[in-house]
C-alpha cells in the first residue's frame, strides 16, 4: 500500500493515477470526499483526514510500504507558517508511529536555507524533521518553479494587460510542470530505490526568464508582445492583498521573491538527464494555461 497525501492536488493526483495504472494499491488522503471520488473510481482507497492531526494520520499511514508527502500551501490560513509547522510535525510523528519505511517528500529548490525564502522555509523544516525519523528512507524532491503558478496571474493579467510579479524580469530560472513532478515521484515510489536521506532536484527542460515566459504566454493567448512587469517594492504587498491573500501570507510571498532575486533558489545540481523533465513551458501554456485563460469570462 502506498499512501498519497494531497491526492486531489496537482502532483498528488498525478502520483495516484500513475501508481494505480501500474497496479499499485493506493490510499488517497484528502479533506473532501467528493474530490476524492474520481480517484476512488480508478481504484484508490479514500482516506479523509486533516493532515495536522497526528492520530488520524498515523491511522492513514498504517500498513503503508511507502508514502508521498505534500506540505499544503493553504493560503486561507491566517498564519501559513504556523500551519506548515503543525502539518510537518504531524507527518514526522505519524510516519514514525506507523513505521513507514519509504517516503518521497515534495520539497523545493532553496529548501537548503533555514530562512529568507518565505514558505519554502516550511519545506526546509519538513526535510529536517523527516531526516530525524529513525530508520526512515526519505527522498526529498527539490523541484523548480511551478509552471502552474501562472494561474495566479490570470486575474491581474486580465485587469492590467501585463504579466506582473515580484521576480527579476531577465534572470533565467528552471521551470517545471507539476505533472512531471508527479510522474517522477510515482516512479520512485513504485521502485523504493533510495536509502537513508537523499535529495533529487528536478529542473524542468530549460531555464526561462519571466520576460521570456510573458512572451510565451502572450503568443498563446493572442496577445503577442505581452510584457512582464516587475512590481515595485511599494506596490507588491497591496497587489497581493487585493488578490485576497492574508497579510502574513503576502509578506511570505514577498520574502520568497526577494530570496529568489538574491540567488537563494538557484539549482545546486548541474543540469543532467537525471534531473531534466520533458514538458516545455510552450507545451504547458498551449495545452493547459491558454485554454483555461481563454474559457474564463
Amino acid at each position: 500500500m502506498i499512501v498519497v497525501t494531497g491526492a486531489t492536488g496537482r502532483t498528488g493526483r498525478r502520483v495516484t493515477e500513475l501508481l494505480l495504472a501500474k497496479g499499485e494499491k493506493v490510499r488517497a488522503v484528502g479533506r473532501d470526499t467528493k474530490k476524492l471520488a474520481p480517484l476512488v473510481q480508478l481504484g484508490a482507497e479514500p482516506f479523509v483526514a486533516k493532515v495536522e492531526d497526528v492520530e488520524s494520520m498515523t491511522i492513514g499511514f498504517g500498513g503503508a510500504s511507502a508514502a508521498y508527502l505534500v506540505l499544503p500551501e493553504d493560503i486561507s490560513q491566517a498564519d501559513l507558517r504556523a500551519h506548515q509547522e503543525r502539518v510537518s510535525d504531524s507527518y514526522a510523528a505519524a510516519i514514525s508511529k506507523a513505521h513507514v519505511p519509504f517516503v518521497v517528500n515534495l520539497s523545493s529548490m532553496g529548501a537548503q536555507h533555514a530562512k529568507g525564502t518565505g514558505p519554502i522555509v516550511g519545506l526546509h523544516n519538513q526535510e529536517q524533521k523527516l531526516d530525524r525519523v529513525a530508520g526512515l528512507n526519505v527522498l526529498h524532491l527539490r523541484a523548480a518553479y511551478f509552471m502552474d503558478n501562472l494561474f495566479m496571474s490570470i486575474a491581474p493579467l486580465r485587469s492590467t494587460g501585463t504579466l506582473p510579479g515580484g521576480l527579476n524580469a531577465d534572470t533565467p530560472m528552471p521551470w517545471i510542470a507539476t505533472q512531471d513532478i508527479g510522474a517522477y515521484a510515482a516512479t520512485r515510489l513504485a521502485a523504493c530505490d533510495f536509502s537513508s536521506s537523499s535529495i533529487q532536484e528536478l529542473h524542468g527542460p530549460r531555464d526561462i526568464s519571466m520576460k521570456e515566459a510573458a512572451s510565451i504566454v502572450g503568443n498563446a493567448i493572442g496577445k503577442p508582445g505581452l510584457e512582464y512587469v516587475q512590481l515595485p517594492s511599494a506596490t507588491r504587498e497591496p497587489a497581493l492583498l487585493e488578490m485576497g491573500l492574508p497579510e502574513t501570507t503576502a509578506k511570505l510571498i514577498i520574502e520568497m521573491w526577494d530570496g529568489a532575486n538574491a540567488g537563494l533558489m538557484v539549482p545546486r545540481e548541474t543540469r543532467s538527464a537525471r534531473n531534466t523533465t520533458t514538458t516545455t513551458l510552450e507545451t504547458f501554456v498551449a495545452r493547459v494555461f491558454a485554454p483555461a485563460y481563454l474559457q474564463m469570462p
